[in-house]
Parts: structure tokens; C-alpha cells; sequence
């Protein structure tokens, strides 16, 4: 790489999430190879879907190709279409707002608590009385657990049975992190999780839909593998789509869940040294801190410009000369060109965060010597700004 202007050359650039890959997963993926089995009912990914099933306590799971794909079947199977609205968080990525337009339903966005990051519970409570007035049918409420905490469910889970909304849960982020105990991605209806690149744990591509209603997850199963029909030769009475996980990224996720536990410890130790570094900063707070249950996918800091005399931007500006990559919260939906036409109910939260906040590397793979030199480079900012 070449040197970048005003710093030292960069030769070992840091990244926020890398994959945290080694010797154990090289030999499931060859003990995979060698047994020839490439199609969708060879034993790896069967294993795998039961695994995941055991780890967070549901009945169900089918390994699929992309959360995002596991998102669009999880709103079909709940009733999503072109008659309806599906509620989603604008502090999201695209995927999940994607996700809902792909079933012809119309997504309708709203803010988050500024604490967290997540859904703001008394903002989606006005937002589903308005339409339930306006005779709109909410397919869903479509929750996100955002950096792996998870959404206040308990406020959440009451509000949208009393309202007879179903709740699907987008845990992408969230594998891993726990609720008063209880699994992330296991408290709507029916709950997901990505494995691509960056996430917790990988499988370079790759999601996973969860749910204990076989009756959902059969059809999901079914629109996954293009809707053939269970007979001798090619029929289909549904669109279907090729969705189905592939056997050799099965047998890696195998391998990845075994170190899942390690990997969150992973995250967790370097947020926790986020939190120290930032503790006697003024203006500055760790997103959704104090949260055990929380896999500590991404850290991020939140800066108020007026206390701390510097912005998210300077940092990241500092961090970037040294080959440190950060970046801002998620551009809010509602922001996005291709969704700025659509409904939202705001406070403003979402918008401050995108504006004052600064995702860390937060990866179990990064080794120590990159953990310092971030560590190394935000006291050198900080330093220059007392």
C-alpha cells in the first residue's frame, strides 16, 4: 500500500471486523470437500441447522444464503405483500429495509432511542395507533439489534401483541447476545442471523432463519429450493427462489459456532478497553454500554462536539492516516434517496447518531499489536485535544 500523505506507509491496515478464520475451519471445510456431498441435504448443512437450533433454544432453523434472504422469507411467512405496511428502524442497514420491499409491502420507518441505538418503543407505539387509524394491515414489526444489543423486548413484545402484530427479528448482528437470558434472535415470531464477512461469526456469505413454528419454517424451507413440489420430476405451484445455503459454507459455520463463545469474550474485553480509554473524556459515551448480554458486535462512540471541542470526523480522519478504518452509524433510511418518499415517524435521534457517532474495530481476529496501535492512535488524538 502507499504511504499515505502527512503519515507513515501503512502496511497493515486494521478493519473494523475482520473474519476471524484459522486451522479449525480449514479442516471442517476439507473434511467437507472430501466427502463429495455439494448439494443442500448433505450432512453438513443439516448439522449445521440443528446446532444453531440447539445454541439459541428454538425448534428450527434452515441455513440460507444471505440474511438478507432469510429477512425476505421471514416477511413472506408472516404475511407480508403489496396490501401492507411492515414497520422497520431507519438506523438500519439498507438490507433490512430492502428486505421488505422485495414482498411488495411498503416499508414505514421509525426512530430510535438515542441510548441504544434501537427501536424507540413509545415512538412505535404512537406510530401503530396512527395506523391502525388510517386502516393500514401491519404485516410486521421489524426489529433490529443494533451492534448486538438487543431491542427492549420487554415494552416491545407486549405492545405488538396487543396490537396482533407479529414481530420479526432482525438479529444480524446479534448472534451471540443474550436478553434477561433468552437468545437474541428468538423473540419475534420468527428471527434471522447474517454470517456474512464481518459479522460475530462467519461463513463468508451466509444467514440462517430461526423460529419454533415448524409450519413457518417449512415454508420458508419450501420457497428456498425454487418451490419444487415433492414429486419425482420438476413441478412448482409457487415463484420460488435459490436461497439455500451451500454445504461447504455449512461445515465453516460449523467450525465458527464452536468458537463462538470465545470470539464474543473477544469483543467484549476490547470494548471494555473502549470504555476505559473514553471514560474521562468529556462529551463522549459508549453506544448501548452497559449491557451484559450484548456480543459487543460493534463498538461505537458517540461524541458531543460542544463538550469534547473535536467531532467524529476529526477522529476518524486521525484514525484513517494510520490505516485504521471507522466509520459513522448507519445513514438513517429515511436519509437514503431511494426511501426519502416514504412515511416516518422521527425524533431525531437516529440523525444525531449518524452525525456524531464513530464505529471502532471491534474484531476478535484483530491481534494484539492492532488493538494497540488503535488503541496508540486515539490517545495520540485525544491528547492533541485536552
Amino acid at each position: 500500500m502507499a504511504p499515505r500523505s502527512g503519515g507513515p506507509a501503512v502496511t497493515d491496515p486494521v478493519y473494523l471486523s475482520p473474519p476471524d478464520v484459522g486451522e479449525l475451519e480449514e479442516s471442517y471445510l476439507l473434511r467437507a470437500v472430501r466427502t463429495g456431498r455439494f448439494d443442500p441435504d448433505g450432512p453438513e448443512l443439516g448439522a449445521f441447522e440443528r446446532e444453531v437450533a440447539a445454541r439459541v433454544g428454538v425448534g428450527y432453523a434452515l441455513g440460507l444464503s444471505s440474511g438478507t434472504a432469510a429477512l425476505h422469507l421471514a416477511l413472506l411467512a408472516v404475511g407480508a405483500g403489496p396490501d401492507s405496511v411492515v414497520v422497520v428502524p431507519t438506523l438500519t442497514f439498507a438490507a433490512t429495509a430492502n428486505a421488505v420491499t422485495y414482498t411488495g409491502a411498503e416499508p414505514v420507518f421509525v426512530d430510535c432511542d438515542a441510548a441504544t441505538g434501537n427501536v424507540d418503543v413509545d415512538l412505535l407505539s404512537d406510530l401503530l395507533g396512527r395506523l391502525a387509524d388510517a386502516g393500514r394491515r401491519v404485516a410486521a414489526v421489524l426489529v433490529v439489534d443494533i451492534n448486538g444489543r438487543c431491542a427492549d423486548y420487554d415494552r416491545l413484545l407486549p405492545l405488538c401483541a396487543a396490537t396482533g402484530v407479529p414481530v420479526v427479528e432482525d438479529a444480524a448482528q446479534a448472534l451471540g447476545s443474550t436478553y434477561r437470558g433468552r437468545c437474541a434472535g428468538t423473540f419475534g415470531r420468527v428471527g434471522i442471523y447474517s454470517f456474512s464477512h464481518n459479522k460475530i461469526m462467519t461463513t463468508s456469505a451466509g444467514g440462517m432463519l430461526v423460529s419454533d413454528d415448524d409450519t413457518l419454517v417449512a415454508r420458508a424451507r419450501h420457497l428456498a429450493t425454487q418451490a419444487r413440489e415433492p414429486v419425482p420430476h420438476y413441478e412448482h405451484r409457487d415463484i420460488g427462489y435459490n436461497y439455500r445455503l451451500s454445504t461447504l459454507l455449512a461445515a465453516l459455520g460449523r467450525a465458527q459456532l464452536s468458537r463462538l463463545d470465545t470470539m464474543v469474550a473477544r469483543r467484549r474485553a476490547l470494548r471494555d478497553r473502549y470504555a476505559r480509554l473514553f471514560a474521562a473524556v468529556p462529551g463522549t459515551r459508549i453506544l448501548g454500554a452497559g449491557d451484559p448480554g450484548s456480543n459487543c458486535w460493534l463498538t461505537s462512540v458517540v461524541i458531543e462536539p460542544e463538550r469534547s471541542g473535536w467531532h467524529a470526523g476529526d477522529l476518524a480522519a486521525h484514525l484513517a492516516r494510520r490505516g485504521v478504518e471507522s466509520r459513522p452509524m448507519w445513514k438513517p433510511m429515511h436519509r437514503q434517496p431511494v426511501y426519502a418518499d416514504r412515511q416516518v415517524a422521527l425524533t431525531g435521534a437516529a440523525d444525531q447518531l449518524f452525525a456524531t457517532s464513530l464505529s471502532l474495530p471491534s474484531g476478535s481476529a484483530l491481534t494484539d499489536g492492532q488493538i494497540d496501535r488503535v488503541v496508540d492512535g486515539i490517545a495520540e488524538f485525544l491528547g492533541g485535544h485536552r
